[in-house]
């Protein structure tokens, strides 16, 4: 059997090991237009920013180390233009030498990726715009740093490629600015939790133009000017356009491949597409959501390396099935980490589905063992039955366990009510007895049983100021005299019981604190007492937080 590959990084790669791994007899011949195969896309900012200092590291093989140890042909700067599912051959040009022929396969896979979206804008061919995708694009971006010394640079683009170069620019001293169409950073992320996000970028001084979008770029003796939407020009030494990137599916269309969402790559769950023994993975395919069953473009390397095992599978007689993707991910953030896994509230409601959802802000470890901090966990539900639909957790340490364990439990059809009963690990410095994933369940299951009704931010700023309802804030006196919401009185949860009288309990209440436990346990009280009550979740925590990132 011989097996033509197209694309050697992350599928191509793993599928290229996979098989030889299955078949010791067959023949495999990847194909790779760049320099460079089986790198680390992940790994690219941090090069940049000094973090990973070594350019050999960003590469987890070479292609000597492929034909030694796999006897694997790795054929790197050659060109797959166009394949002829008829003959079952590709053509291919060497770009170094320009010669050009044709390679037969009995097996095709395709595992082209994704290229960086590039807009048709006025200047995007100045030698100071770049993109960041390959190594080659790397070291071009370094060699100009090395060169030039710039010292500022605007992304065009707030998503993980943006973020991660603010973070890493930042390291050399750099005024960084990010320009994003969508009036929030890191769209996974509802705009309450982006809140976090934008604080912690402003905290370490990178400007943020939410809601603009680039229209232009114009070269000058003093660098670039980048020309906003209804909105004065930027000045800055570089720029780098991480937009966002789209299927390169290019060979399939012109092959006559189906295609799919934004001309991604339609494959069945074998990653099988519509041409016989012509199979593709990775960033250029479309693949069914995990949680909504609808289609989806997911361009991260876990699902990539998981369809290349089982296109290499199938490749080899078996019969493995990609069981959709959820798109859970991870991104440090100077100090922080973000993590989200399933839906957000956008795609819940473009669903279609009837959700809840709670908002928590626990510690990462038991309190009174040192180095304990705050994250905050959201997580959305399924009304009626409770089935989990995403989370999004940020925070500092303990962020990455939680979204895994919460990742696992919608991969599992653990219910939001199965959360409270998970045993998981517990010593002071790791977490609590309560973990915050159990707390998530304990706080679902209240929910569940009639025991506390929340309310939301997008509720409170709707709340009638006329004294048709009670705002009651539980802090302490110190606590409301630092700010508090206009409209709110304040009676300290541990006098509560003793001032009941002070509120008419023929008004709905709704109590707030600083995290939400406080008022809790008053909404108790005062439902015990005969009120209808109503807890805000979050409490001032993510209130604050959406509040600060508006002014």
């Amino acid at each position: 059997m011989k097996v033509v590959i197209v694309g050697g990084v992350a599928g191509g790669a793993t599928a290229a090991a996979r098989i030889r791994r299955l078949d010791e007899q067959a023949e495999i011949i990847i194909f790779e237009r760049s320099e460079y195969i089986s790198y680390a896309n992940c790994a690219l900012p941090y090069y940049i920013g000094g973090v990973i200092e070594d350019s050999r590291k960003l590469t987890l093989q070479t292609p000597r180390n492929f034909a030694s140890r796999f006897r694997i042909t790795a054929k790197t700067r050659h060109e797959v233009t166009s394949i002829q599912p008829d003959k079952k051959t590709v053509s291919v040009k060497n770009l170094q030498t320009g010669e050009a022929f044709e390679e037969s396969y009995d097996k095709l896979l395709l595992s082209p990726g994704a290229k960086p979206v590039m807009p048709q804008l006025p200047g995007i061919g100045s030698s100071r715009v770049f993109t960041l995708r390959t190594v080659e694009d790397t070291l071009k971006i370094e060699e100009f740093i090395d060169k030039n010394q710039p010292k500022s640079v605007v992304l065009a683009g707030g998503g993980f490629i943006g973020i991660e170069l603010a973070d890493n620019l930042k390291n050399w001293g750099m005024d960084v600015t990010i320009v994003q169409r969508p009036n929030q950073l890191m769209t996974p992320f509802d705009r309450d939790m982006a809140s976090f996000i934008h604080a912690e970028m402003r905290k370490h001084g990178v400007n943020l133009a939410l809601g603009h979008s680039v229209e232009g770029l114009e070269e000058n003796d003093n660098g670039v000017s980048v020309l906003l939407q209804d909105a004065p020009p930027l000045q800055t030494d570089m720029v780098v356009l991480a937009i966002g990137v789209t299927p390169d599916s290019r060979l399939a269309k012109n092959a006559g491949l189906a295609l799919g969402i934004k001309e991604s790559i339609l494959v069945n769950d074998r990653m099988e597409t519509s041409i016989p023994n012509i199979y593709a993975v990775g960033d250029a395919v479309q693949v069914k959501h995990f949680v909504t069953g609808g289609d989806a473009l997911i361009s991260l390397a876990g699902p990539a390396v998981k369809q290349a095992r089982i296109a290499a599978d199938n490749i080899c007689g078996g019969d493995s099935r990609y069981k959709k993707s959820q798109a859970s991910s991870v991104i440090r953030i100077f100090d922080i980490t973000a993590a989200s896994t399933g839906i957000n509230e956008a795609a819940a409601k473009k669903a279609g589905l009837s959700f809840d959802k709670i908002i928590i802000s626990p510690q990462s470890h038991a309190e009174y063992f040192p180095g304990s901090t705050t994250m905050t966990v959201k997580v959305l539900f399924e009304k009626e039955t409770y089935r989990i639909l995403g989370a999004q957790i940020i925070g500092s340490d303990g962020v990455d366990k939680r979204i895994d364990v919460l990742a696992t439990a919608i991969r599992a059809n653990l219910t939001a009510l199965d959360l409270q009963d998970l045993d998981l690990a517990y010593a002071p410095p790791y977490s609590s007895s309560k973990d915050p994933v159990n707390l998530a369940g304990f706080v679902i299951d209240n929910i569940a049983n009639g025991i506390v009704k929340q309310c939301y931010l997008e509720d409170l700023e709707t709340l009638p100021r006329d004294n048709s309802v009670t705002l009651l804030d539980v802090r302490t006196e110190k606590e409301f005299a630092r700010g508090a919401i206009d409209g709110f009185i304040n009676i300290p949860l541990d006098k509560l019981r003793d001032r009941l009288s002070e509120i008419d309990n023929s008004k709905p209440v709704y109590a707030i604190c600083e995290s939400g436990i406080r008022s809790y346990i008053a909404s108790r009280i005062l439902t015990a007492g005969g009120y209808d009550c109503y807890n805000f979740a979050g409490g001032l925590h993510i209130y604050n937080a959406v509040q600060n990132d508006r002014a």
